[in-house]
């Protein structure tokens, strides 16, 4: 990947290494509407995209004001499960991004260990990332404190201002620009709504864009005068 002044490229993974939001929000949103608690898919896009299950189930239930079930992960780990094994897919585009000349990548994502190497190796993902890898459930907080990015910045001994972060989420948007890095907003997947470049851009996202073919010459133009803020489509 062409990187200019970046020594490291990190991914986040869900929503920009591969389509899984939509079967993800959409099993959450059946089980805990079973439960009680009716929900949207669009809904918990809307509010918790880029947080971490535990985070958005913690808040569900204090505004709930009842614990959900204990075999509630159970469920809706097991439809997420068939979904991701009948339908999960790469995001468009990514595997042309990761071909290109080489600046090293890795995976910074909420999801754990298990979860994200996972879901790259059903989507064909994971030999462009090898074992650079990293989980929230490696840090103290996931996004969008930046524990995760500073962690993996660290394990890769690159310093974060060298660091070019690519998010969905605002969430993680934040996550990156706490941890001192740039950040790039990613709304190309399926789940991202008309709404979605203005929630990135509000963050103070360097550039937003809409495909992923477009990451290399968005990297290029980083460097030049009067880009930020830029929506690329």
């Amino acid at each position: 990947m062409v990187g200019g002044r970046f020594e490291l490229v990190i991914f986040d993974c869900d929503g920009v290494l591969v389509d899984s939001e939509p079967i993800i929000n959409q099993s959450h949103a059946n089980v805990l509407t079973a439960c009680g608690y009716p929900i949207t898919e669009q809904d918990l896009v809307k509010r918790f995209c880029g947080i971490s299950d535990a985070e958005m189930l913690g808040v569900i239930e204090r505004e709930w004001g009842r614990a959900l079930p204990a075999s509630y992960a159970k469920r809706v780990g097991l439809i997420i499960e068939a979904g991701f094994d009948q339908s999960l897919a790469a995001i468009a585009g990514i595997d042309e991004v990761l071909d290109l000349p080489a600046t090293p990548v890795c995976v910074a994502s909420n999801s754990s260990p298990d979860q994200i190497r996972h879901k790259l190796q059903l989507t064909g993902v994971l030999p462009r990332f090898g074992e650079n890898l990293f989980s929230a459930a490696m840090v103290a907080c996931g996004k969008p404190a930046p524990d995760l990015f500073l962690y993996a910045a660290q394990r890769l001994t690159t310093a974060p201002e060298c660091c070019l972060v690519v998010e969905d989420s605002p969430a993680g948007i934040e996550a990156a620009l706490d941890a001192g890095m740039t950040a790039i907003g990613f709304c190309g997947e399926s789940h991202c709504g008309a709404e979605h470049p203005a929630h990135l851009q509000a963050r103070a996202t360097a550039l937003v864009i809409a495909d992923m073919h477009e990451l290399a010459a968005a990297l290029e133009k980083l460097g030049k005068p009067g880009r930020a803020g830029t929506v690329f489509s």
